[in-house]
């Protein structure tokens, strides 16, 4: 796992949104409804269950309803856990997530330059 101070690099790199949306983590059959603080194009910060007991070596599921059909779906590996909080970064995300994802920092940011930055720094 990487240490706080990793992260907040990768907080320089891609710029966090604030967002609140029913959100799910997922691994083997175990399934946890966490409350999510905050997205970016790179993963997610949560505040975990009280039950939270998932395996930090395996990929975990973060699945986040955005409203009506619309979700957004990523393969995470978690890279921090203090306090009741955990950041996964994303391994793996599909086309129509990704859409979603990149609309919702393009309509958050409100710099259409500074999201193509933070796209080629996925790459």
């Amino acid at each position: 796992m990487e240490d706080i101070s990793d992260t907040q690099d990768e907080r320089r790199t891609f710029s966090r949104i604030s967002f609140d949306a029913d959100t799910y983590l997922c691994q083997d059959d175990r399934r946890w409804h966490a409350e999510l603080i905050d997205i970016s194009l790179n993963g997610v910060l949560v505040k975990l269950p009280d039950d939270w007991d998932g395996d930090p070596t395996k990929d975990t599921a973060v699945y986040i309803h955005l409203g009506g059909d619309i979700a957004i779906n990523m393969i995470t590996h978690l890279t921090h856990q203090s306090e009741g909080r955990a950041g996964f970064q994303c391994e793996h995300i599909d086309l129509e997530s990704i859409s979603h994802l990149r609309r919702l920092v393009e309509l958050n940011l409100g710099d259409t330059d500074l999201l193509e930055r933070e796209l080629s720094h996925l790459s």
